[in-house]
């Protein structure tokens, strides 16, 4: 069995709208995968029903953000009830403060003499989108000329280290844990920041916290080989998935997949 567990769709920051991803799975030999759109639920239903008719079994995911000293921290949560308060409160607020920290980032490229605007990225967002991210804006400043690649919006604009860079400051880690919780899904920490798992990690599991994103296609042998081990020492479910967004990136769906026996557990937990 081949399972993707962390794909976007157009309801977020992804390039496919979610009844896309599902035919790219199928055709990709995938078996199961999670819809995990940043801050939004909103693609699942679609993506189900693509999946009933592709054989493609899609799990209700999210990819909740969160912020730690500066640092966005990004929290999955599998199998949620799309229907639950928590995830219709969290959607409500995520567009707010998405939408907010836009026009911040806006304003700091504008300061700097790079010209975009709100109509710029919405329009290169499209009319599916839910949340606005920045890969939206990486976008736009492409369209615009101010550069000539989404990797290079990221990599001199709008990255991490980035004077425009503004945090989302949705929740904090463990806020974002509760609200996947409260949802009755299972929280897993997406692609942990190396340095910061030691420090993290203890009060996340004091929150709530069932598993870590041990497979990604970025993560060398001895990263697997080290969350592996704080999975077995902590007793926490191991999860894997592409973080897929775009074909532009010279990935396709199904290129990266996790066995189903390495995240059994993790599928088993939710009913699988």
């Amino acid at each position: 069995m081949r399972v993707d567990l962390h794909i976007h769709t157009t309801k977020s920051d992804g390039a496919w709208t979610p009844e896309a991803v599902v035919r790219g799975a199928a055709q990709g030999g995938l078996d199961v995968i999670a819809i995990t759109d940043h801050d939004t639920i909103a693609g699942f239903a679609e993506a189900a029903a693509a999946g009933h008719d592709l054989r493609v079994q899609v799990i209700p995911g999210i990819e909740v953000s969160s912020t730690h000293e500066g640092r966005d921290i990004h929290i999955l949560g599998y199998f949620v009830d799309p229907d639950s308060n928590a995830m219709v409160e969290h959607g409500r607020r995520a567009g707010d403060r998405r939408a907010e920290r836009m026009r911040e980032m806006i304003a700091l490229l504008s300061a700097d003499g790079i010209e975009v605007t709100l109509d710029h990225v919405l329009e290169a967002a499209g009319p599916n989108h839910v949340n606005l991210g920045r890969p939206h804006l990486a976008r736009a400043l492409v369209g615009l000329g101010h550069v000539s690649s989404v990797p290079e919006a990221f990599n001199s604009l709008i990255g991490d280290d980035s004077p425009a860079f503004v945090p989302t400051l949705l929740a904090t880690p463990t806020d974002a844990v509760e609200v996947i919780l409260k949802a009755g899904g299972i929280p897993v920490w997406a692609h942990p920041p190396g340095d910061m798992v030691d420090a993290l990690l203890p009060m996340l599991i004091r929150s709530g916290l069932r598993g870590i994103e041990v497979f990604r296609p970025s993560h060398k042998r001895h990263d697997v080989l080290r969350y592996e081990k704080i999975c077995r020492t902590a007793g926490l479910l191991m999860s894997g998935g592409s973080d897929w967004h775009t074909p532009d990136a010279g990935r396709t769906l199904g290129g990266f997949y996790v066995e189903g026996r390495e995240v059994e557990e993790l599928l088993a937990s939710g009913g699988l």
